[in-house]
């Protein structure tokens, strides 16, 4: 059976791509435009300054939404990592890749459950972004954490030409300072900040990249753990942080098995924030510099929720007004930043409350560049491009995610939907279940399952009819489970 990468090399998406005649760049003779795509580890929905952060300070991100469209209501695919990844990469929900967790995943054996044996790599046969924007003519380049599996399915083997520290690890094994102790980018001089580094080599491949349309991939592995501050921005924060005035209310929330951060007000980490904005700033200004700018889509996201929640107080940030965080269905774990500029299509400071999610930026991209969709299979994205316009939202019944695995905070095993203004999760450990409001609600304190069983129920049976759609794999009873409290 030939892979479906073999298929594109062979009859070439090129060819397609002129048939689909819905790009931005239509007209005869008109390159079309670069895309630079970047990507923040684990930062919360509440971490810039234009989502209310009170503490972390983000002008050069504040000015970016200004001049685009700011998505209140995007979420990511996963509240873990590879999940997300894959979904940007592919289009697919990750339950219907069979990558459900971060990579390789937790997996305890001393649990209720055991987890589902999902995929620890992308598989090839996957055709990706970049592969179908290379097929076309694009120049490609990937620069951070891939974290979408090891040797063989690393970024250069899904699609990207060029990769600059793209490996199987989710954190930088040598931390934020060279040496790095990263197979895939040569350490710096010593004292040299990660990501100061992988936005020196996106600029660099920037100004060689003349010749053809580019998609440049900036995922940044900040601000991942391990918090290490940057030290050119610590001593302002440690000082703001010292000013601040004592909280109205408790500065943590102890939950079952841990404490969540109710409060934004760690130095290190506002640091590592401040300094991913100075580099996205970086990225914006060669973008104007080089007069690429008006030709060039920009997406900015995150992978997941802020890390709120830990067994102990050191969770670096807080969500604010959502619940919980990273590794939670809650809104905190999923609902993240998004800003989207495309020259000529968004209007300036506009702000889009519809509902969207990781797996729409494959065929939003592809339209917007005039390029066909592989036609081998299902996607689960729909395109955006119509709502970055101005115009209605797309046709959509419901977001979902599946998450059926333990994770170090502490989730359970479950599954959520949105279905408009309502939010309805599962848990398997109990088959539990609570429904929420999310319009008048969203920070999901009041369970409405019981007071409104038929709505709860109509949810729960469109979640499991969507799970077997996409073969959802479910976690299994644990036959050597011991209860404690038994």
């Amino acid at each position: 059976m030939i892979h479906r990468r073999e298929f594109l090399k062979h009859c070439g998406l090129g060819a397609l791509a002129l048939a689909y005649p819905g790009g931005i760049s239509a007209a005869p003779g008109s390159r079309r435009p670069n895309v630079v795509f970047i990507l923040v580890d684990d930062l919360g929905w509440y971490d810039l300054g234009c989502y209310g952060s009170p503490f972390y300070e983000t002008p050069c991100l504040d000015r970016f939404a200004a001049s685009g469209m700011r998505f209140t209501d995007a979420y990511s695919a996963c509240p873990v990592c590879s999940p997300t990844r894959a979904a940007i990469m592919t289009g697919k929900y990750p339950a219907r890749l069979n990558i459900t967790d971060w990579i390789p995943g937790g997996d305890p054996k001393d649990r209720k459950l055991l987890g589902p044996q999902d995929r620890h790599e992308l598989p090839l046969e996957e055709v990706t972004l970049a592969e179908v924007l290379r097929a076309a003519g694009y120049r490609t380049f990937f620069a951070g954490k891939w974290h979408l599996g090891g040797a063989g399915f690393y970024p250069e083997d899904q699609g990207f030409e060029i990769n600059k520290g793209g490996h199987e690890k989710g954190s930088p094994p040598g931390g934020y300072y060279s040496p790095y102790e990263n197979p895939k980018l040569e350490d710096g001089p010593e004292g040299e900040y990660l990501t100061d580094r992988l936005t020196d080599e996106s600029l660099r491949f920037l100004e060689a990249a003349q010749d053809a349309p580019f998609l440049l991939y900036l995922s940044f592995y900040t601000v991942h753990m391990p918090i290490e501050a940057c030290t050119r921005h610590l001593a302002h924060f440690t000082e703001k942080a010292a000013a601040l005035p004592e909280p109205d209310g408790p500065a943590f929330l102890d939950v079952p098995g841990g404490v969540t951060r109710l409060r934004q007000d760690r130095p290190d980490y506002a640091s590592m924030v401040r300094a991913m904005d100075e580099n996205v700033g970086r990225l914006l200004d060669a973008l104007d510099a080089l007069g690429l700018a008006d030709n060039t889509i920009v997406v900015f996201t995150s992978d997941n929720g802020g890390l709120t929640t830990l067994a102990e107080r050191r969770a670096p940030t807080s969500a604010g007004p959502l619940r919980a965080g990273k590794g939670f269905c809650y809104e905190g774990g999923i609902r993240v930043p998004q800003i989207i500029r495309v020259p000529g299509v968004t209007a300036a400071g506009s702000v889009c409350n519809v509902p969207v999610t990781s797996t729409d930026f494959y065929p939003t991209l592809l339209e917007l560049l005039g390029i066909a969709l592989p036609n081998d299979e299902a996607r689960d994205g729909v395109s955006l491009a119509g709502l970055l316009g101005g115009g209605p939202p797309p046709a959509r019944e419901a977001l979902f995610w599946h998450y059926p695995h333990y994770h170090g905070t502490w989730w359970r095993p479950g599954a959520a939907l949105r279905a408009g203004d309502w939010k309805l999760l599962e848990f398997y450990e109990d088959e539990r279940v609570e429904l929420y409001n999310l319009r008048e609600d969203p920070g999901e304190r009041q369970d409405l399952s019981a007071a409104m069983p038929e709505k709860t129920h109509a949810l729960r049976e469109m979640l499991h009819a969507w799970q077997r759609r996409v073969g959802a794999q479910m976690p299994v009873p644990n036959p050597d489970y011991v209860d404690a409290d038994a």
